[in-house]
């Protein structure tokens, strides 16, 4: 599966095989916008220890990230200090949906079992296989998977 990078790079999923994998669509005018630093403090802490966190902006949940590319790369960069990778912005709900949170959602249903994804910055935590090991509401801080990351990252 092809991803594409906020500076319009291309990089195949596969590129992250091995790592633990934190996938989080993101918003810049949202409530729970400064999460982005708790993400990037996830970022530093087990970065070098194996998990990749990817940021995927959406402007579907009250159009809360309108912004062109660079636009959104220089807030986050900016307010944020982030600088693990954010892709490009995509839909995760509905017919344009992009294929990774088709899969994802499929892997990983909601509440009650809905697949839809309700709000900004719903996570999804995947191990080093590639399988989806949990997933995870909005209201959630980031800090609140650091038990789980650590227990991904120590599966070999």
């Amino acid at each position: 599966m092809r991803l594409h990078t906020l500076g319009g790079d291309a990089v195949d999923w596969s590129a992250f095989d091995g790592r633990v994998r934190l996938v989080v669509n993101t918003a810049s005018a949202c409530g729970f916008t400064p999460q982005l630093a708790g993400l990037q403090a996830l970022h530093e802490r087990y970065g070098p220890r194996g998990l990749t966190v990817l940021g995927f902006p959406c402007n579907q949940f009250g159009r809360q990230d309108p912004g062109s590319a660079a636009e959104i790369g220089a807030f986050c960069t900016r307010n944020y200090g982030v600088d693990f990778p954010m892709m490009a912005k995509c839909d995760v709900n509905g017919p344009g949906a992009h294929p990774l949170f088709r899969w994802l959602k499929a892997q990983a249903p909601g509440v009650l079992g809905t697949r839809a994804i309700k709000w900004n910055f719903t996570k999804f935590l995947l191990g080093r296989d590639g399988r989806v090991i949990g997933r995870y509401a909005p209201r959630t801080p980031p800090d609140a998977l650091a038990g789980d990351i650590d227990a991904a990252l120590g599966q070999a």
